[in-house]
């Protein structure tokens, strides 16, 4: 098939729009809280690693073709590709989390264990005891934090080459080391061809639709979506109405602030975390007071010391010129004592 699926079968649920950077890109109907592989979703253990679940029936396409790119004016938006993946996503592993983000337009499975793709903004975390959980958009650590969780992480690069299709993915956390850290038996869900647009997961098996996509149509019809319009054209994600939002399985489901959604071990974590920053900061302007007491103590000190010495000096000098003045005084007192001088008899 081409490209012409994605057209024909994602219309009903968004807009296309002709981007100058990357053709064809498409926007969900999906409310300005969506988040790909995040809103709507859920992670499974399968053959080719961890592979995203989602809800909508759309999510066949999007989640497993394709990348991910945000506008700040336009909001997210899928620009489609024919290679087939469990997720096109990156892992990041930090002391008690997993996270994961969209990879971007151009990034390769190799550009994304490099440094440098670390949009804090399009990352999501969550305590690594609740990894795999079906309901884990109850679990998401606020994007506040993921600054500090980032700077403390690792990439997680682990890969799984798909012979049948000459395609190398990226697996996400190792099974063992889920299993370790939630307590949880991690079973695999064998993926299976769906025969129609659409994804089920039942029995352990996820049904899903993957047609191997050519880039090139075979015959002189060029693939485009019907109803395209300029970026231009495309309103801004806070007026966009999702119009065709009901189609969807189930409604977007937002994600909670941590405040609301951490258990109290997560909470005290975060506390924990947010008390060491603290303390930290405490600790530097303590130290800056202590300086600043103690340069002015010193001023203080050298002030003293010269007013001391000044008025030390002075008073010798005014004792100097006392002990002149009384010598002075002594000496004309002798002088008016001094008795006349006795006439010899001969004078007489």
């Amino acid at each position: 098939m081409s490209l012409q699926v994605f057209y024909d079968q994602l219309s009903p649920y968004g807009q296309w729009a002709d981007n100058p950077n990357y053709g064809y890109v498409w926007f969900p109907d999906a409310g300005r809280d969506f988040f790909p592989y995040s809103t709507n979703g859920y992670w499974v253990m399968t053959n080719y690693g961890w592979t995203w679940v989602s809800d909508y029936t759309w999510g066949w396409a999007p989640f497993h073709y394709g990348r991910w790119d945000y506008d700040n004016y336009y909001g997210w938006f899928w620009v489609p590709d024919n290679e087939w993946g469990p997720a096109w996503v990156t892992w990041r592993r930090a002391s008690g989390y997993y996270g994961w983000s969209p990879m971007q337009p151009g990034i390769s499975v190799s550009l994304s264990f490099g440094s440098g793709y670390n949009n804090t903004d399009r990352w999501n975390f969550v305590p690594e005891r609740d990894f795999g959980r079906r309901d884990i958009d109850r679990y998401y650590i606020n994007r506040s934090n993921n600054d500090v969780i980032i700077r403390n992480s690792t990439v997680i690069n682990n890969t799984y080459n798909d012979r049948s299709r000459n395609v190398t993915y990226i697996a996400g956390p190792q099974r063992e080391d889920v299993q370790r850290v939630t307590s949880r038996s991690i079973g695999n869900v064998t993926v299976r061809d769906y025969d129609r647009p659409g994804e089920k997961l039942n029995n352990k098996q996820l049904h899903i639709y993957r047609p191997q996509v050519g880039r090139i149509n075979n015959d002189s019809h060029k693939p485009a979506p019907s109803g395209a319009v300029n970026m231009k054209d495309v309103r801004p994600v806070e007026e966009r109405n999702a119009v065709h939002r009901q189609n969807n399985a189930n409604p977007p489901q937002n994600n909670r602030r941590v405040e609301q959604q951490t258990t109290p071990p997560q909470r005290q974590e975060l506390q924990r975390q947010q008390q060491q920053q603290t303390k930290i900061q405490n600790q530097e302007q303590q130290q800056t007071k202590v300086q600043n007491q103690g340069q002015q103590q010193q001023q203080t000190k050298v002030k003293n010391q010269g007013q001391q010495q000044q008025q030390t000096k002075g008073k010798k000098q005014r004792d100097k010129e006392v002990n002149n003045d009384s010598k002075d005084k002594t000496k004309g007192q002798r002088q008016e004592t001094t008795p006349p001088p006795v006439k010899d008899k001969k004078d007489r």
